[in-house]
């Protein structure tokens, strides 16, 4: 990911040094460091953004909304009465910000910080009582399904329901845990009834409550306008993002891949720490259980307490989860399919070797070439620094050694990188010809080109994707697609998201009248667009597979199109292409393929669990009863060990590593050991062995 941000501040080709201060107030009103942050950072949205949005009462509108969800996302704290008196400024945020005024923002802080002590002076007294869990009651989960409360007695209500759900979260994690150690006739363990049970999970939660309001002590005027300053970003799109200067640290932190640590990339949306992405091989990415959508709710040292991070900050949620190496750090996550699982990782340096392209040998009657590309990496710091297209070509190079009638490329879970390296990539299987276009706002497309004519590999392609992949993934992947060059195996469609971001300096834009404000933060500004060579953006949708297959969560995490304020799909002039001459019939391929997938068991479970986690997750009303709840976990657990029985049980894959590769790591026993569990899962994975049958089918 560093290299992928090194790589887009290289793309930017309007320069933003000529925003001036123009933007800036007057002496009169320079005095507040909000105005002068916003006058800069406005400027530079107008000026830079590819699409800028005109501030009208539609863009206060949607920074109204953005805002109020954000700062009291479960709609606990507000009273609808709040929300009735700030409603009559909901479109005039964008006359407020022209004339420097922060009316609203001041108006909802005063109202937030007074509902805040009010629900401190009561929370514990919600507490003191048992909760009877033999009741059937019921939670509503989704944010957008709740109502304001409409005075503090219907408030205190929602928040008694809230603190029982919390209980028994913690309550349904102890008896698990118990009845475990019972079956392993622990003696160390000490049974406890459900009744002490309660109590200490009604007492986790209280602290963790008083350790809430104490955070929220410490947020000050600063935080809170840099949150309202987001928001006035993100309408603009998903990924034009303010930083505080405290917070862009953080960002540089996490885009990095938090080289001691677990090596997950977090975000902070709407009140819950999220993960978008696993840094290749990290903790996280060799734990395997952690992925890109899921929610972390609480963090535990090893066997310590776990602390809850709902709504708390994200440098403070980051700073629980790095360690040390070899310290262990549990996770409870929340999955898209609304059940919970507690993960263990032990944090652990990147290894560097597991993040680069490998390959490995298939032989299911004919050989072929398996070759696993986490990310587009490349190293520009360095002369000489690994570059994944000339990773990529020796692999294949190493393959065609072995006589390969095949080519796999397993791009599932790759969030992109450098696009140098992708062009220079699909020119390895087509002779020369346009690889993608890229757009900056004012200007014509630029047509990025693979000019060097011949082709490394002429066989038959198959490319690997999932929801996951994105940007330069879904350009190589929509590259082979509009050349007919091979074959693309996933879900409906990739991430979708086909956008050029920068980081800009905001100090770099003060003048010498307003120095003495800075730091005031930094700017991501989404500043280019990609277009297939078909002339299609892959924003927003992506790259459609030619063969879908089924994946659990597919209807869950939609990548791109969950987001708020997404930048437009929209297309331009198609580029000239020699498409490929393709001597297997796609739409044979496909009705063979369609057959095998409808007659697979693990296929079948898999699409069952697909539709049942859909239900699962628009079912948003949770019982608060012990036993029904405990039942529904079961449940959940039950139907994802059938799966992984099935892939167990099912006839593996003949692959294995070829001589060279061994030889390298032979000393190595770390090594050794992750190349074999490496093996392993791809002799037992049901969607390569779909990808493996394509390749048959091509041939």
């Amino acid at each position: 990911m560093k290299n992928r941000i090194l790589f887009f501040s290289t793309l930017a080709v309007i320069s933003v040094s000529c925003f001036m201060c123009s933007f800036l107030p007057g002496t009169e009103t320079s005095n507040d460091k909000t105005v002068v942050t916003e006058n800069v950072m406005s400027g530079l949205l107008q000026m830079g953004h590819f699409k800028p949005r005109a501030m009208d009462d539609k863009f206060s509108e949607d920074v109204y909304d953005l805002y109020l969800k954000r700062i009291d996302i479960n709609k606990k704290f507000f009273l609808q009465s709040d929300i009735n008196a700030l409603k009559t400024m909901r479109n005039q945020i964008d006359d407020q910000l022209k004339a420097d005024n922060f009316e609203f923002f001041i108006r909802s802080t005063d109202l937030l910080n007074k509902r805040y002590a009010e629900v401190e002076g009561f929370y514990k007294d919600l507490l003191q009582a048992p909760f009877d869990f033999s009741k059937d009651e019921n939670i509503e989960t989704d944010p957008k399904k709740l109502n304001y409360a409409p005075d503090v007695k219907a408030q205190r209500a929602e928040w008694r329901k809230l603190f029982k759900y919390q209980t028994l979260i913690r309550m349904s994690d102890a008896i698990e845990a118990q009845e475990k150690a019972l079956l392993k006739k622990d003696s160390v363990f000490e049974a406890k009834s459900i009744a002490v049970i309660e109590k200490e999970s009604r007492e986790k939660v209280e602290k963790n409550y008083a350790d809430f309001f104490k955070r929220l002590k410490k947020v000050d005027e600063t935080d809170r306008a840099g949150m309202f300053l987001n928001a006035v970003a993100n309408v603009f799109d998903p990924h034009t993002e303010f930083f505080p200067p405290k917070v862009k640290d953080n960002f540089d932190i996490q885009m990095s891949g938090q080289l001691e640590g677990i090596g997950a990339q977090l975000q902070e949306k709407d009140g819950a720490i999220k993960v978008s992405n696993i840094v290749p091989g990290s903790a996280s990415w060799r734990q395997g259980e952690l992925k890109a959508g899921d929610i972390i709710l609480k963090v535990a040292q090893g066997k310590d307490e776990p602390v809850d991070v709902t709504d708390m900050r994200l440098d403070d949620a980051v700073q629980l989860i790095r360690g040390k190496k070899g310290t262990e750090v549990r996770l409870t996550v929340r999955k898209p399919d609304a059940s919970l699982k507690v993960i263990s990782i032990i944090r652990d340096i990147v290894v560097l070797d597991e993040t680069y392209a490998k390959s490995l040998i298939i032989d299911e009657g004919e050989k072929i070439g398996y070759l696993k590309l986490p990310s587009f990496y490349a190293d520009f710091n360095k002369i000489g620094g690994r570059r994944c297209a000339v990773d990529v070509k020796n692999e294949i190079l190493k393959l065609q050694e072995q006589q390969i009638k095949g080519l796999i490329i397993d791009l599932r879970n790759n969030g992109g990188g450098s696009l140098q390296d992708v062009v220079e990539m699909a020119g390895l299987f087509i002779d020369k010809g346009p690889i993608v276009q890229v757009k900056t706002t004012g200007s014509n497309a630029e047509v990025l080109e693979d000019r060097n004519p011949g082709i490394l590999y002429n066989g038959s392609l198959v490319i690997m994707v999932n929801n996951i992949s994105a940007s330069a993934s879904e350009i190589l992947a929509a590259a082979i697609q509009d050349y007919k060059r091979g074959v693309i195996i996933g879900g409906e469609q990739t991430f979708g998201k086909g956008t050029v971001q920068r980081i800009v300096s905001l100090d770099d834009r003060l003048d010498y009248t307003h120095m003495s404000y800075a730091p005031v933060g930094s700017l991501k500004l989404t500043m280019q667009k990609f277009y297939r060579v078909n002339g299609g953006s892959t924003q927003l949708k992506g790259v459609n597979s030619d063969i879908m297959l089924p994946d659990k969560y597919e209807k869950l995490y939609k990548g791109e199109r969950e987001e708020e304020f997404p930048m437009p799909w929209d297309e331009i002039k198609p580029a000239a292409i020699n498409a490929w001459a393709a001597n297997w019939n796609i739409d044979e391929i496909k009705k063979k393929s369609k057959t095998r997938i409808e007659n697979d068991l693990a296929f079948k479970q898999i699409r069952a669990l697909e539709e049942k986690y859909k239900k699962q997750a628009d079912n948003t009303l949770i019982s608060l009863n012990l036993e029904k709840f405990r039942l529904e976990q079961k449940n959940n657990n039950e139907e994802t060990d059938v799966l992984e029985k099935l892939e167990k049980e099912a006839k593996q894959l003949n692959a294995y590593g070829m001589a060279l590769d061994l030889e390298k790591i032979a000393s190595d026993s770390a090594k050794k050991v992750m190349n074999e569990d490496w093996i392993k899962s791809v002799k037992k994975d049901s969607y390569i062995k779909e990808a493996v049958n394509v390749i048959k089918d091509m041939n």
